[in-house]
């Protein structure tokens, strides 16, 4: 404890910037020394709290950096924890070696155990305790209060900075207009012969100072943003501290305790009126008038924010930029000292070399204040730089790029191979993998510029390295702090992770710096500089430190992200069909683009649901919004339309069942949506809408018409009713289904971009005249018309090509449910197939209709629908099949059961399923329909292959339509 006083006494000795340290008001006394001992090292080392929390990393607290109120009341003795203390002693002492370190840390390491054991009562009255919750209550207030006045007064600077940004933007228009008019006066004046040389002179005189107003107003609309985005920043900031400040005093606040009033709102910068478009002198000098205005409002508004950004603990990065990192060195642009004839000279101080005078001394403390600001700023445009990344290999080379040759000359990264996603425990052994390596070369300098091409012959370097237990290596990367290649063990690591070819420098000139993340190590990064470079210095380990750090969290987030990317695309690709169906009479083509490579989850969906009687639905929607909440929906409607579709319900119906659907989901999600059902046999479409954009027709001759169909109100809306239209489908024409992401975007009206299909499709010349274009080629040609600033949304893209099925290749007709219907539906069969030239069928034909017929008939009440036709199998070139369907208003699905010898029925399922190579039943919203398909021998498949590919054309009347006869 003595000892810890003594470290203590130091508060004081250094003039220690930032506010003064308020009393401690630690648990116990113990506490008190071990705040006492912090402080003191903060002052020794001129570190200021506002200092220390820029300084402080998420790995000093294995989480996220504490606010800078919450710092203040940790080194004041409340809520004060061990990983501050080894933080600060990390700060404030960055040279000391690891021994040192632990050494220093031990000295302390008794206050912290005596204070968790035995500890020592600052105050043994026992209403020090109601005292104490009484100041840490105004304490909060006054924190409280400081932070609403620096939201307030951003908040006002950021409103006078966007006021001054408005007005500079309306003064460069006119100023514009000025220097056009000048220098047509100009060009006037000289072209006059008997032009007096004064006038040329005065009006290049005017020019010439409107360009300059030009160029300053540039420059100050550009500083004018950058305080408003600085404004917004540190407002940010504060009003998330006052939100965690409120929450906090919601137990603590008293009756009566209210915070201070808000801070004075300063008045409205009033700028002078524009002074129109004339360009005499009396107009410019009101534009320098205005420009000096301005740039006093933005200095004024500067310091009112910087005098409250130190209050909620906000820091510019990039404050008093304008130096350059160059190679091989720190600080540039830097100015020398100079001495009193106006000759600038080297200036240096050493240890042995007292500062000659005080003037001396004070340039000496400038020039450090200066290269520590140029590291700070080159930290932050280091870091900001590898935020930028996405990905791994994105990540790494912002690593690379931002280090070499700025603050090394070689780099090489070893990331854990492979990397451990999320909370996922590490495979053994532990390999590391040279990830990438970037080296600076002698002959890659040209000039004053420095040029980075790959090195063709780079120093050798291990590829893999197995990092075992207890080695040095392991040693170094459990440390987690980055270390100098001087000493034994690190020399030792480096050549374990290099290997034996790898030269290492000598000195101070080698960095090793454990990549880690929230929970682990996940790599190495190995920073070298060649001898002639100044050697590293411990401000420089602290860079390193910050780098591996933001370095590590970045490459776990990026494989987060990745890991997230690749389950959104799964996701989609699964929501999707994997195959469309191959209907008869109907050929199809589908093609999704995601919005972008980072919005892979969207709405937009598509399917065809083939349906009784050869028919096939064709549904294309698209879900409001890009998450996976819109990715859910989408599938839950999938899902509703594979089951509506299976009832056969109407276009129509379907869609009002939609519309029920999504109201379940609540009102913040609406979609749109095209139902369309296409019937081969009468080549005809029916189609409904939902407030989708209507679809495009392509016919076989090339023309192309937008079909005018009803538009419908978006699915989720509730309460309205949707109509069917009945169009004509010819065979040889393409249906065109899609998303607004192929015709609109931020540049394109929808309806614009729809007349642009239109005319797109109508050009698209792939084949000759009067052939279709093929499918796969015309879906390409399609999305091609999106241009690089037209992918604000998601597209799909359903297309179908009609073909139909010939009319002299079916049979339909409608029978009473009697009982002389399945002789009649015999005797018919027996008619189709002669006119088919398929009499070997007749027999097997006729007893299997008969069956299926008579089980309808038996429990219908409505006449029944008998369907003869030849299908073409759309795997098999040129083979048929017969296809028999049978519905009726019945929705009872017949079962095949065992009949017992002495059962008069039972049986006929049993015949079906006997002689029909398939059979099934499908049930639909009124009623069912019965299906069983016979095999053809080749002879007959290559028959009634020319009926299906070409019809009867000596015989129209093969197809009969209508009820039978009597």
């Amino acid at each position: 404890m003595n000892n810890s006083r003594c470290e203590g006494e130091v508060v004081g000795t250094a003039k220690r910037p930032g506010r003064p340290w308020a009393e401690a008001r630690g648990s116990c006394k113990e506490i008190n020394d071990l705040v006492h001992t912090l402080r003191g090292w903060l002052d020794a080392s001129n570190v200021s709290v506002a200092r220390l929390h820029r300084l402080l990393t998420p790995e000093h607290f294995g989480e996220s950096v504490p606010q800078l109120w919450r710092l203040r009341e940790q080194l004041n003795g409340v809520g004060l924890s061990w990983e501050l203390a080894e933080a600060v002693a990390d700060v404030c002492f960055p040279a000391e070696t690891g021994q040192q370190a632990a050494e220093r840390l031990a000295g302390i390491r008794l206050l912290w155990i005596a204070a968790g054991a035995s500890p020592t009562p600052e105050h043994p009255d026992a209403k020090y305790g109601l005292v104490e919750a009484q100041q840490r209550t105004i304490a909060a207030l006054e924190e409280l209060n400081r932070v609403r006045q620096a939201l307030e007064v951003s908040e006002q600077a950021r409103l006078q900075a966007l006021h001054v940004a408005t007005y500079l933007f309306g003064l460069l228009g006119q100023t514009h207009a000025q220097v056009a008019q000048l220098t047509r006066e100009l060009d006037a004046i000289r072209a006059t012969s008997d032009a007096h040389p004064a006038e040329v002179v005065r009006a290049a005189g005017r020019l010439e100072r409107a360009q300059k107003q030009t160029a300053d107003l540039r420059l100050q609309l550009a500083r004018a943003e950058e305080e408003r985005d600085r404004a917004q920043q540190v407002a940010d900031l504060a009003a998330r501290q006052i939100s965690q400040l409120e929450n906090e005093l919601r137990e603590l606040r008293r009756p009566g305790q209210e915070a201070a009033g808000p801070a004075p709102v300063r008045a409205e910068a009033s700028l002078p009126a524009p002074a129109g478009a004339s360009a005499d002198d009396d107009a410019l000098d009101q534009i320098d008038m205005a420009l000096q205005k301005a740039r006093d409002v933005l200095d004024r508004e500067h310091e009112a924010v910087q005098e409250v950004a130190e209050d909620v603990g906000w820091w510019d990065p990039e404050k008093d930029s304008g130096s350059r990192v160059v190679r091989g060195e720190t600080v540039s642009n830097m100015p020398s000292p100079i001495n009193a004839d106006g000759d600038t000279e080297l200036f240096e101080t050493i240890s042995d070399n007292a500062p000659a005078s005080s003037d001396a001394l004070n340039i000496g403390a400038e020039l450090a204040v200066r290269r520590e600001g140029a590291r700070v700023r080159y930290a932050g445009a280091a870091t900001r730089r590898i935020a930028r990344g996405l990905d791994l290999d994105e990540i790494v080379l912002g690593l690379c790029r931002a280090t070499v040759p700025a603050f090394s000359d070689e780099i090489l990264v070893y990331l854990r191979d492979p990397l451990p996603v999320g909370d996922e425990r590490p495979v053994a052994p532990f390999v590391l993998r040279l990830r990438r390596t970037d080296r600076l070369r002698l002959t890659d300098l040209e000039g004053d510029e420095l040029v980075l091409v790959p090195d063709p012959d780079p120093t050798p370097a291990a590829e893999l390295c197995e990092v075992r237990s207890g080695s040095a290596l392991a040693e170094v990367l459990r440390g987690v702090r980055p270390v100098f290649g001087d000493s034994a063990a690190a020399r030792t690591a480096l050549g374990e992770l290099l290997g034996p070819e790898h030269p290492l420098p000598r000195g101070l000139r080698a960095i090793l710096a454990p990549l880690r993340g929230r929970r682990r190590v996940i790599g190495a990064a190995v920073f070298l500089r060649r001898a002639e470079q100044p050697a590293f210095d411990p401000d420089d380990l602290l860079v390193g430190a910050q780098l591996a750090t933001h370095t590590a969290l970045g490459i776990e987030k990026a494989v987060l992200y990745d890991r997230d990317s690749s389950h959104a695309d799964l996701l989609q690709r699964k929501m999707l069909p994997d195959s469309l169906p191959q209907p008869t009479g109907v050929k199809l083509a589908s093609r999704y683009l995601p919005a972008a490579e980072t919005a892979r989850v969207g709405g937009d969906w598509y399917d065809a649901i083939p349906l009784p009687g050869s028919r096939v639905a064709l549904v294309v929607g698209d879900v409001m919004g890009h998450s996976m909440t819109s990715a859910a929906i989408m599938g839950q409607l999938r899902t509703t339309a594979h089951i509506l579709a299976g009832l056969d319900l109407p276009p129509n119906e379907v869609l009002q069942h939609f519309d029920e659907q999504a109201q379940r989901f609540g009102e913040d999600y609406m979609a749109t949506c095209i139902y369309v059902v296409y019937d081969p046999a009468s080549h005809r479409i029916t189609v409904a809408n939902a407030g989708h954009p209507p679809p495009v027709l392509l016919h076989k001759s090339g023309h192309a018409e937008v079909l005018r169909v009803p538009a419908g109100a978006p699915i989720g809306v509730g309460g309205v009713d949707f109509e069917a239209v009945e169009l004509d489908a010819p065979p040889g024409s393409t249906l065109l289904l899609y998303t607004d992401g192929l015709v609109e975007s931020r540049l394109r009206d929808v309806w614009i971009g729809i007349e642009q299909l239109r005319e797109r499709l109508a050009a698209a010349q792939l084949t000759g005249t009067d052939h279709a274009p093929p499918l796969e080629a015309l879906c390409d040609d399609v999305l091609g018309m999106l241009g690089p600033g037209d992918r604000d949304d998601d597209t799909a893209l359903l297309a179908a090509r009609f073909d139909g099925i010939a009319p002299g290749s079916i049979a339909y007709w409608f029978l009473e449910p009697e009982d002389a219907a399945p002789g009649r539906a015999r005797r018919l069969a027996r008619r189709a197939l002669a006119r088919w030239n398929l009499e070997e069928l007749t027999d097997s034909a006729a007893l299997l209709i008969s069956e299926v017929v008579t089980n309808a008939v038996r429990y219908a009440e409505r006449p029944v629908t008998l369907r003869l036709w030849l299908r073409p199998l759309p795997d098999h070139r040129r083979r048929v099949v017969l296809r028999c369907e049978v519905g009726d208003d019945s929705p009872q699905l017949p079962r095949q059961r065992r009949a017992r010898e002495t059962d008069e029925a039972g049986r006929g399922l049993f015949v079906v399923r006997q002689l029909a190579s398939r059979w099934g039943a499908t049930r639909l919203s009124g009623g069912k329909v019965v299906w069983f398909e016979m095999a053809l021998t080749p002879q007959q498949s290559a028959r009634a292959w020319h009926l299906v590919r070409y019809g009867n054309r000596a015989d129209s009347g093969t197809v009969q339509v209508g009820h039978s006869p009597g």
